[in-house]
């Protein structure tokens, strides 16, 4: 049976943004043919504001915060209950300090179920206005790269990666811990944006081909939407698309 995973923010929407209305109706079609699940490093609430509530409960299941934190519709099905220690919140304040990018929001360090999303720029008011600004240093200093392989040295068994535009998600798994809720014999399709090495679909990516799945690496949710509506037209037309 085909299983359709799809990442949320870069995949189905605009960065931290709302999914698109028109592409969000052909969506919500989909999830009525196909069986369909979400997988995401932000928790529920932020996931419910990006693809809206009826998408969230049409899904089979949400793996919201990389698989820490699970709904089926309304109903909590698992919440992990990791914390980070004093002494990761403490690394990560030295970073701050030690990083030369100038424009901060605030909230840098965002707690979620199973992990925590690190930030130089931060989740403050005035995010927006400051995220080009960083995806550019970003590219230009590798720093997002720095910090995580410094992390990895320091915290060897923690997992860190590159997630969204911004930030660094950290936590005690990642989002191949989903892949156990899937049966051998299940035709996996996974969609994602962050497919290369450290970068948080990186994991399930490798997983799912493991296990002869398809992978679908993304530029945005444009090139999602595509897929979609292939997808949709081959399910009408009774064809089998691969």
């Amino acid at each position: 049976m085909k299983k359709f995973i799809f990442d949320v923010d870069g995949t189905l929407t605009p960065s931290r943004k709302q999914m698109d209305v028109g592409f969000s109706a052909e969506f919500l079609i989909f999830c009525c043919k196909y069986d369909t699940y979400l997988v995401t490093g932000s928790d529920r609430a932020k996931t419910i504001e990006q693809v809206g509530l009826d998408i969230y409960n049409r899904c089979k299941r949400v793996f919201n915060c990389s698989g820490s934190d699970i709904y089926d519709g309304h109903n909590s099905v698992y919440r992990s209950n990791w914390k980070p220690s004093d002494e990761l919140i403490s690394f990560l304040n030295d970073e701050l300090d030690y990083s030369n990018f100038p424009i901060r929001t605030g909230n840098h360090i965002e707690h979620r179920p199973g992990g925590i999303n690190f930030s130089i720029l931060g989740r403050g008011e005035g995010n927006m206005n400051g995220r080009d600004e960083y995806v550019k240093w970003d590219i230009n200093t590798n720093e997002r790269r720095d910090i995580s392989s410094r992390l990895n040295d320091n915290f060897p068994d923690l997992n860190v990666q590159i997630g969204g535009q911004t930030g660094l998600d950290i936590s005690d798994s990642d989002k191949s811990q989903i892949i156990k809720f899937f049966n051998f014999d299940d035709e996996v399709h996974f969609f994602g944006d962050m497919m290369e090495e450290g970068q948080n679909d990186y994991p399930l990516a490798r997983a799912v081909k493991e296990r002869l799945g398809k992978t679908y690496h993304v530029k945005n949710w444009e090139e999602t939407r595509t897929w979609v509506n292939r997808f949709s037209s081959a399910y009408a037309n009774g064809l089998r698309y691969n």
